[in-house]
């Protein structure tokens, strides 16, 4: 009997599947940036986890990929040139870079403060940024709906007393997002700046008093809800996640609490 040559096929089909979006996030060991990865996962990205905790950020992934998700993880210090540019010629592609490293250290007035400290802020907080940022914006651009997120923070936009190292920094950074906007006009790349304000994660404030819990435990004391990491990352997810013909510029982002950087309401 002669094949109908107008019958379906029932093979697979060979076509390739598209592609996963990727984003990229640094300072991704923990508090905001894991919890970025884990958000941005469930949207369906590809997650590539950097961090220099190399650890943290394999088992992170590991937890991710059990779920079901697309996520790899790779040791990177964004303050080593080197080594960013190494880890962005490894990449296949880029869509969405979250410029998330940062920190602060000490609260010395400035009169007192040690420049070593502002040193290492101004390296990871801007310099990190810059880094990432050059050496993945080719891709970025490449890809067509390209986004940069900058997290910057309510210190880059404000000064306090004791912040004068991370406040300089952050309005680096900021400086960074509202310039890179600018000089990217009529590129398919959109750079948003999300600046949360007090934001409680299991390490930052212990980083900043030289691992001293009680000083530490302070800065929330009698704030009833800060905000939190997953706070952050939900934010994060929204903006990146707006068609892309849409751009959040500047985002402030603070708990309810706190009308300032240094208005904050405490419970007795």
């Amino acid at each position: 009997m002669p094949t109908d040559a107008t019958a379906p096929s029932t093979a697979p089909s060979s076509t390739p599947a598209a592609p996963a979006r990727t984003a990229v996030i640094t300072g991704a060991s923990s508090g905001i940036g894991a919890a970025t990865a884990r958000r941005l996962a469930a949207e369906g990205y590809r997650v590539v986890l950097t961090a220099r905790r190399k650890d943290r950020v394999e088992a992170l992934a590991a937890e991710l990929t059990e779920a079901g998700h697309r996520a790899e993880a790779h040791a990177l210090d964004v303050t080593d040139r080197a080594a960013v540019d190494a880890f962005a010629g490894g990449l296949d592609r880029c869509d969405v870079l979250v410029n998330n490293a940062g920190g602060a250290l000490g609260t010395d007035p400035i009169a007192e403060a040690d420049p070593a400290d502002w040193r290492a802020m101004y390296e990871v907080n801007v310099l990190g940024v810059l880094h990432t940022t050059q050496a993945l914006l080719p891709a970025l651009v490449a890809s067509g709906d390209g986004t940069v997120l900058i997290l910057s923070s309510t210190a880059g936009l404000g000064t306090y007393e004791g912040g004068g190292g991370y406040v300089a920094a952050k309005h680096g950074a900021h400086a960074i997002a509202e310039t890179l906007r600018l000089e990217l006009c009529g590129q398919p790349v959109r750079v948003i700046e999300i600046a949360p304000g007090m934001v409680k994660t299991e390490e930052f404030a212990l980083t900043r008093f030289r691992g001293d819990r009680e000083k530490a435990a302070k800065v929330y004391a009698g704030v009833a809800e800060p905000l939190t990491a997953d706070d952050v990352a939900d934010t994060i997810a929204w903006a990146v996640t707006r068609p892309a013909h849409v751009n959040v510029d500047l985002l402030v982002l603070r708990p309810r609490a706190q009308a300032s950087n240094y208005k904050v309401h405490r419970e007795n």
